[in-house]
């Protein structure tokens, strides 16, 4: 039953995402880093796999001072359109900053058909960048995604820095970054 609740729940989570639709305009711009210090929220706790079946935990955030979190689903254009950008910044990122995708309608780890169109789209963009495959606190984290992508950045203690970023626009991602490393 429990499985059945979570399929559903995950089907109801995309076609969430086939409703609102992908967005390629920036709906909100990101705040420096002093002003998001007043409501940071913890990013969810989690524990679960890249696409290559590798586990990853929220430890995956202390790697760097500034985690750039691009969430997206293979089925939406301006994500892939913008994978090829995120992965040549993923090569050249400044030191203290990394990014990390979440694939929002991979359904679980079991899910070969998505993951394999995830692993095609990122290999095509040359994008090589880690990959998530969302348990089940990600996927109720993503319950509040409006759209994708949907960018947020994440502080080396795990808490939620700045505001998201809507739709694709890595000159914003990357604005964020600078401005967030230089204060």
């Amino acid at each position: 039953m429990k499985a059945l609740w979570q399929a559903g729940g995950i089907m109801m989570l995309a076609a969430g995402f086939f409703l609102v639709g992908c967005s390629s305009e920036v709906a909100e711009q990101p705040v420096t880093n002093a002003a998001a210090q007043q409501g940071q929220k913890d990013f969810p706790s989690f524990k679960a796999r890249d696409l290559q079946g590798n586990e990853v935990t929220n430890e995956i955030f202390a790697q760097k001072k500034i985690t750039v979190v691009n969430i997206w689903g293979t089925f939406c254009p301006p994500c892939i359109g913008e994978m090829p950008e995120l992965g040549a910044w993923a090569r050249n990122m400044p030191e203290g900053a990394q990014i990390v995708g979440i694939i929002c309608d991979v359904r679980d780890a079991q899910d070969v058909e998505t993951i394999g169109t995830a692993k095609n789209i990122l290999g095509k963009a040359g994008a090589e960048f880690l990959n998530i495959v969302p348990d089940e606190s990600l996927m109720r984290y993503l319950e509040d995604v409006e759209a994708v992508p949907t960018t947020i950045f994440v502080d080396a203690e795990g808490k939620v820095v700045g505001s998201p970023v809507v739709g694709a626009d890595v000159d914003a991602y990357k604005a964020f970054v600078k401005k967030y490393l230089h204060e």
